[in-house]
């Protein structure tokens, strides 16, 4: 198992530490229980706000199936995968892709943070954002690109790390989810 600074430590009785790759499916017991009540969307080259009300119970059907190949890829390529766990139970998972953004070489994807509902508030999306960001940096990378969901709750969280929306996504990653608010965080 590969070091990670600032992994040495747990935090409480939460233990972060890199997955395996036997492990990454497993990101999908994160349990993605939510209520949304605003979401983003870009109109006129600016970010904007709009209500609209979700009661996300789960993933959204066909979600792992579409993904879990793509999340593999992204470890088969060096990607990193931390996840946290209390006890045995994956309760929080940050990944940073290890290869460049297609048109923001300079740049690292950050393509999946998530924390169980009941673990929400404590700094665990914080700290894994704060480590993959570590990562990246001794990587050599000028910072990352965020595709994330638009609900105001995930896109204000990239906001407060450092994330900028941009107006001028990655065409391979807008494709892939053209509803994302996609950010940049430079170093």
């Amino acid at each position: 198992m590969h070091k990670v600074r600032g992994l040495e430590n747990t935090m409480g009785d939460i233990t972060i530490r890199r997955l395996e790759r036997h492990e990454v499916e497993n990101v999908w017991q994160i349990e993605r229980r939510e209520i949304v009540e605003d979401v983003y969307y870009f109109a006129d080259g600016k970010l904007q706000s709009r209500p609209e009300f979700y009661d996300t119970r789960d993933w959204p059907e066909g979600e792992p199936e579409l993904y879990t190949p793509i999340l593999l890829d992204c470890f088969d390529h060096g990607g990193v995968f931390l996840g946290a766990f209390h006890q045995d139970k994956l309760i929080a998972v940050g990944v940073m892709d290890a290869r460049p953004v297609q048109d923001y070489p300079d740049l690292r994807q950050l393509p999946f943070l998530h924390v169980s509902h009941d673990w929400r508030g404590q700094k665990l999306a914080s700290k894994l954002y704060a480590l993959c960001l570590n990562i990246a940096k001794e990587q050599g990378a000028a910072g990352f690109y965020i595709s994330a969901t638009s609900t105001r709750r995930t896109v204000d969280f990239y906001m407060r790390q450092g994330g900028v929306p941009t107006a001028k996504p990655d065409r391979t990653l807008y494709e892939l989810e053209p509803d994302d608010i996609h950010l940049i965080h430079r170093f």
